[in-house]
């Protein structure tokens, strides 16, 4: 019987996950987005600069994840959301998001992030609480692993506490999975 990924995410978080000050990792962060905002002066530029920055994170964190995790390929969408939110989040945030809002073709669902440990300790400007999404690089973590897992995805805020929303809600959704592809040569 196949343990259940809450079960598998609390069990790999409290053995076998090297942990680091969760301070200094919300400190840092906060200084990289910091450092992005004098670079390149506009939200909407961060934005996607935050964007990429987790998209080459999650395609070289899936393979550390599939490592610890030892999971098995996922069955379908929403076992794949369970995987990500029980497990993914747990391990290297030390969290589990709720899964809610599925779409009627179970190709679309929102995280609830109760407690983004990226947002302790920050407080918008003004002028940020429209266009920045301060945590935007978690949209692209999982763009990244999912697509080197074979799953297209679009991945992005919706709402935020730190814009004054009453939840952090994250919608990701399925665009199409992607076929195995063999490089030229090896056929």
């Amino acid at each position: 019987m196949l343990r259940q990924p809450r079960q598998t995410g609390d069990e790999l978080w409290k053995t076998r996950i090297e942990k680091i000050n969760g301070d200094l990792f919300t400190l840092t962060y906060g200084s990289v987005v910091a450092q992005l905002l004098k670079d390149h002066g506009s939200y909407a530029e961060v934005n996607r600069h935050l964007d990429k920055m987790g998209y080459n994170i999650g395609v070289r964190l899936i393979e550390d994840f599939l490592a610890k995790a030892g999971t098995a390929k996922c069955g379908d969408f929403r076992e794949t959301a369970e995987t990500i939110a029980k497990v993914g989040f747990k391990i290297f945030l030390g969290i589990s998001p709720t899964i809610a809002n599925w779409s009627a073709d179970t190709k679309e669902f929102s995280l609830i992030i109760e407690d983004n440990p990226l947002a302790d300790f920050v407080e918008l400007p003004e002028d940020a609480l429209t266009e920045l999404w301060y945590s935007n690089v978690l949209c692209g973590v999982l763009r990244g692993a999912l697509e080197m897992v074979h799953m297209q995805v679009e991945a992005s805020f919706v709402s935020d506490v730190l814009r004054g929303d009453e939840v952090t809600e994250m919608r990701v959704k399925l665009v199409k999975f992607l076929e195995e592809e063999v490089p030229q040569g090896d056929d």
